[in-house]
């Protein structure tokens, strides 16, 4: 395919803006009307994505999209319409509709105690009735309220605890879904992509709970807008301000606190939001650094500022700006001062939205997006200096529609197009005030475009589907060298592209497919078969997530990688909706996996091509997961297991070690249990409890050990020859609201994790002990073990 030039590339990006003109065309009388508006907290002005406007006593309705907009189309005539959300008042509201009319809802927050909510909205029923499967909502309420470490609320560790959902490691915010790597989950913040999410070396998030609003989680059946990601979604929404009143909340731990300040700017015309947050470790080790301490300049600690302003521009118009920063920073200093070592790393992201109602049938939004992830290492000594530089900045447009031609049909369709810049890593060094010249790994391009049309089809009372396909576009373009390899592996030649010369392209179709069968109004058969690509891998030479992974485009040598999923599901509502739960059954396909060759070093990417140390092969996941979800009183939470297999096949034996027809990644684990509870005893007190029994890691630890002269060399014969022992662990909480009033909250939040202490693996290493009167050589696994059980107290407070 020839090089998608800008010209061509923006004509493809306004296929879908044409399209919308096209709808925009006078139509023929009808003698149907639409109802349509804004679904939004009566309080604070925040959209209520997910809101149920239906005709009371009806199943005809409409559920607001992302942004609070709902269309609903009837026959003209009079109605009495039902607005509810769960949690909220519902509101009832008596109209002739007879020409098109707009209504903007408000709710209240309903009135509960002790837990106790009325089941009044559709998103009750959304387990059986909608098409979508293997989808979590997470509300950050729920959230809160579950015990965590340091006391510091995770969204990332409460997505693991949901079945098909893994943790990368004790502690760590890094997670896989149903047998994918860390690069298969695709992370979104209001619409930009987060490429690294941890903080801490994986142990906690970038995410700052006081800034956001909901997340979704869909682990299979992708719906056609989303891509580029093979295993996941994770899209998280912030707080878009209150419209009305200044508020603010905050609390304060043991190693953070955090401060969210928001209000109206122009009352009920422009809001913001100013969220930040900051660990203190290394001022609580100060008194401990004193002259002579090994902790004598040596900190560490990590940042994050979110920020956000929404302008009602008219009526029609909206516009959200969303602003994220955050870093960590270590710093080591040697006892005399002669060696210093600084290794600091980040995101920064940042996204603007405008929100367009044309009519009130169509919906637009638009999202232009920057994101930067940069990670340097520095290190300085009384004659030298050395820096390394790696990361990843992508420039983002895209374009939304929401189209509601009738009841039936909820159509979405759009454009996206993405410029990728990769630095997988550039080195610059000093010997004596010399500039040393390095050779550097290249600096990679790529361009990325997508089309795609979905349409949530109301088939009968009984069928529903949504039919969805996307086309994907990707183009790695110059200025690249591409080192010619000999067969004893050394450069022989070298093949010079310009800045923007298509070097390699790859067009891809994904179709995407979910039907819903209503057994009756409590239970349903779900099904979904998806094809996605990704056009991006992440370079991993360790075994848990770390901030010097590297980022790589699709190149001549790396196709995208594929996978094909098919899911089935049985969903099944009890007792007036309260209780939730289901069965699903999945497999999955990957094709064009990477692993490094055997023996591979970060020094083998300086003065070569990434791709050229690599192996492709393929990989299956299936297996069961089984989800009960107490909705409703006084006790909430869920049970959620995991039986499942992942393998990885097809690789070069000769290049990645392994016995058999296939071996168990690292993402491999047999079984996963998962029990969240959360008990709301009186107003002031509730208590909270998780338990999590997982199967123990994959690791490749050495068969034996050989002596090449004075160095002991371990020798590996396979990927998969050890397994860690399994790992569990209890926590508990209790959060007691000390005061509340109408301006003022506060509680004290008491967590204990791992309460009986246990020793779980972190990983596992090998001690050398010889004996030299005999010359006997004793070689030792060890395993060690993060977190014992560790208290926290946190004082929250919100205003």
């Amino acid at each position: 395919m020839p090089f998608l030039g800008f010209n061509e590339g923006m004509k493809w990006f306004l296929l879908p803006i044409l399209i919308s003109l096209s709808l925009l065309l006078p139509a023929q009388r009808s003698e149907k009307a639409t109802l349509s508006g804004y679904v939004r907290d009566a309080a604070t002005g925040e959209s209520l994505p997910g809101a149920a406007v239906v005709i009371k006593g009806t199943t005809t309705g409409a559920v607001a999209n992302t942004y609070g907009f709902y269309s609903l189309t009837l026959p003209k005539g009079s109605y009495s319409i039902q607005c509810a959300y769960l949690g909220y008042e519902a509101q009832l509201d008596s109209l002739s509709l007879f020409s098109n009319q707009t209504r903007n809802y408000e709710l209240k927050v309903q009135a509960k105690l002790a837990g106790e909510y009325t089941v009044t909205d559709d998103k009750a029923r959304q387990n059986t009735e909608s098409t979508r499967m293997s989808t979590i909502d997470l509300q950050m309420e729920e959230v809160k309220k579950m015990p965590v470490l340091f006391g510091e609320v995770d969204i990332l560790k409460t997505i693991q605890l949901l079945p098909g959902v893994k943790g990368a490691a004790e502690g760590s915010s890094g997670f896989y879904v149903r047998g994918g790597g860390p690069d298969q989950n695709l992370i979104l913040l209001d619409n930009a992509t987060v490429y690294n999410a941890s903080h801490l070396f994986g142990f906690f998030s970038v995410f700052n709970s006081d800034a956001i609003k909901n997340a979704e989680l869909i682990k299979g059946g992708m719906p056609a807008r989303y891509g580029g990601r093979l295993s996941s979604v994770l899209d998280i929404s912030m707080k878009e301000g209150n419209m009305k009143e200044f508020h603010g909340s905050g609390g304060i731990g043991l190693i953070a606190s955090r401060l969210t300040l928001e209000g109206p700017i122009a009352k009920e015309k422009v809001s913001f939001l100013v969220s930040g947050r900051r660990t203190y470790l290394d001022a609580l080790l100060l008194p401990f650094s004193g002259e002579g301490s090994p902790l004598n300049g040596n900190s560490y600690y990590f940042y994050d500022l979110n920020a956000k302003v929404q302008w009602k521009v008219g009526e029609k118009d909206r516009l959200f700006f969303s602003g994220y920063f955050g870093e960590d920073v270590f710093n080591f200093r040697s006892p005399t001062g002669a060696l210093r070592i600084d290794i600091p790393w980040g995101n920064a992201i940042a996204s603007l939205r405008w929100n367009h109602q044309f009519d009130s049938r169509l919906f637009l939004n638009t999202t232009v997006s920057f994101t930067d992830y940069n990670f340097r290492t520095g290190a300085r000594g009384e004659n030298f200096s050395f820096e390394l530089n790696s990361g990843i900045r992508d420039y983002t447009l895209k374009t939304d529609f929401y189209w509601t031609p009738n009841n039936k049909h909820l159509i979405r369709y759009g454009s996206e197009m993405i410029f990728h810049e990769f630095r997988p890593s550039t080195v610059q060094a000093s010997l004596e005030s010399n500039s040393v010249g390095l050779p550097t790994a290249q600096v990679l391009y790529a361009l990325d475009g997508s089309l795609y049309a979905e349409d949530d089809w109301n088939i009968s009372t009984r069928w529903k589907a949504n039919l969805g396909f996307r086309l994907s576009y990707f183009q790695h373009t110059g200025p690249y060298d591409r080192f010619i390899k000999g067969s004893d592996g050394t450069n022989i030649d070298t093949i010079s592209y310009s800045s923007l010369e298509n070097i390699q392209d790859y067009f891809r179709a994904e179709p995407r497919i979910a039907l819903r069968y209503l057994i009756n109004e409590n239970s349903s058969l779900k099904g979904a078969f998806t094809v996605n690509y990704q056009n991006l891998h992440l370079a991993n030479l360790a075994t848990v997530s770390l901030p010097t992974d590297i980022w790589l485009p699709s190149t001549s040598l790396i196709p995208p990688q594929q996978s094909i999923q098919g899911n089935l599901g049985y969903f099944h509502n009890f007792f007036n909706n309260a209780l939730e739960t289901s069965v699903e059954v999945y497999y999955k396909h990957m094709d064009n996996l990477v692993e490094y060759r055997d023996n591979s070093s970060f020094g083998d990417l300086v003065n070569d091509n990434p791709d050229n140390i690599m192996v492709l092969g393929s990989g299956r996941s299936y297996g069961a997961e089984f989800f009960i979800k107490k909705r409703l009183g006084k006790i909430t939470g869920w049970i959620g297991y995991t039986l499942s297999w992942t393998e990885r096949f097809n690789f070069d034996k000769n290049l990645v070690s392994y016995d058999g027809d296939f071996f168990y990644p690292r993402y491999d684990r047999r079984h996963d249990i998962s029990v969240t509870a959360t008990w709301e005893i009186s107003k002031r007190w509730t208590l909270s409890g998780v338990f999590v029994y997982s199967t123990g890691n994959v690791l490749a630890v050495p068969s034996e050990f050989y002596f090449l002269g004075d160095d002991i060399i371990p020798y590996f014969t396979d990927r998969d020859n050890f397994r860690m022992v399994p790992y569990h662990r209890l926590d508990l909480s209790a959060t007691y609201t000390i005061k509340k009033t109408d301006k003022w909250e506060n509680s004290l939040n008491i967590s204990i994790y791992n309460v009986y202490s246990r020793l779980n693996p972190f990983f596992v290493y090998f001690d050398i002990e010889s004996d030299s009167n005999t010359g006997a050589v004793n070689f030792q696994g060890k395993q060690v073990s993060l977190f014992p059980i560790i208290p926290a107290v946190t004082w929250n407070f919100s205003f």
